[in-house]
């Protein structure tokens, strides 16, 4: 595993804490009804990301996820001016503002989406998988699910092929508790997610997905495992979301007291904090990277803000070939 050094801390909390601010601002937005349509925030799940970026190889890994899926791209290095004017729907956005919100893509940086339907995403990162495998190339596909969509039948077929053909695939659940409103404990005899890959004798395990370093090494292991060759693993990375379900969740089905609770572990002060231990930054260090990081929001939302809608036309240009639909006309 590389090593998590002074340079990782840092790093994982510049970039969390742009990746909430960034979504503070989308919410600020979306209120304002510059973003439209639903709105998924990934607020309190941070250091999920955070630890899976420093386990991959981020030239050649992959990774695909459900509709909570606005800061993984910029992780992997996409313009998050381009994501900001995705969501608002935007041509400069990354789909040229086709996809909105819930599908956000970028195969430059081997991102595949963003997938508005619960669960789609899990064969197709099997998909993915298989494409490398076939191919012979030295790629790891990581497939982000929630736990919700931990209770569709097509889980249990991926699990099952991708044992089976040994695909070179990781399969993360973001267990935030919650399937939107409806609790765990409410949808499962066992509360342990991650006993599922027991029915397919795929390693599996629970994981501490408030700890960046804990993420990391699970993944760190499962990509090597995957990548020598020996098949999938099966991750259930407890986390929390501070945030509703989405921005029209009215969360009445867990207290102010509950959140609180798990404020006190927030990654990003987790983070900060041992920094400040260790005195690898300074106060004004520190005041620094919260301006750039202000700074830099402030600039995505300008770059959004100016940028102009598409035309009419483009809609039937992703859909349709022109030559074999003459009657479609980009005149309209």
């Amino acid at each position: 595993m590389k090593e998590i050094t002074k340079e990782t801390y840092i790093k994982w909390y510049e970039d969390m804490l742009f990746w909430r601010k960034f979504e503070d601002k989308l919410a600020q937005v979306y209120i304002q009804q510059k973003v439209r349509g639903f709105l998924h925030l990934y607020n309190g799940q941070e250091a999920i990301l955070a630890g899976a970026l420093h386990a991959m190889d981020l030239k050649k890994d992959r990774m695909i996820t459900a509709y909570r899926n606005h800061v993984q791209p910029i992780g992997l290095g996409a313009d998050p001016k381009r994501v900001m004017a995705e969501l608002y729907g935007k041509k400069t956005g990354t789909s040229k503002g086709l996809g909105g919100s819930m599908h956000i893509f970028s195969k430059e940086h081997r991102f595949y989406g963003g997938h508005g339907i619960v669960g789609g995403q899990i064969p197709l990162g099997a998909g993915l998988a298989f494409g490398d495998k076939y191919h012979k190339r030295d790629n790891v596909t990581l497939t982000f699910l929630g736990d919700g969509a931990a209770r569709q039948g097509t889980l249990h077929e991926t699990l099952n092929l991708a044992m089976t053909w040994k695909l070179p695939v990781v399969f993360c659940v973001e267990n935030n508790g919650y399937a939107m409103g409806t609790s765990v404990k409410r949808t499962s005899n066992s509360l342990d997610i991650w006993k599922l890959g027991l029915g397919y004798e795929m390693p599996c395990g629970p994981v501490d997905a408030m700890n960046p370093e804990k993420v990391a090494e699970a993944l760190d292991e499962a990509i090597s495992r995957a990548r020598a060759g020996n098949g999938p693993t099966f991750l259930d990375l407890k986390t929390y979301r501070y945030r509703g379900h989405s921005m029209s969740d009215a969360q009445k089905y867990r207290t102010k007291d509950e959140v609180k609770e798990y404020q006190k572990i927030d990654p990003i002060i987790t983070v900060l904090n041992k920094i400040k231990e260790n005195d690898w930054l300074s106060e004004e260090e520190i005041k620094k990277i919260k301006k750039d990081v202000k700074d830099r929001v402030a600039e995505c939302e300008k770059f959004a803000d100016e940028s102009e809608f598409p035309e009419t036309n483009v809609m039937y240009d992703a859909v349709y070939e022109q030559e074999d639909y003459p009657f479609l006309s980009h005149k309209l």
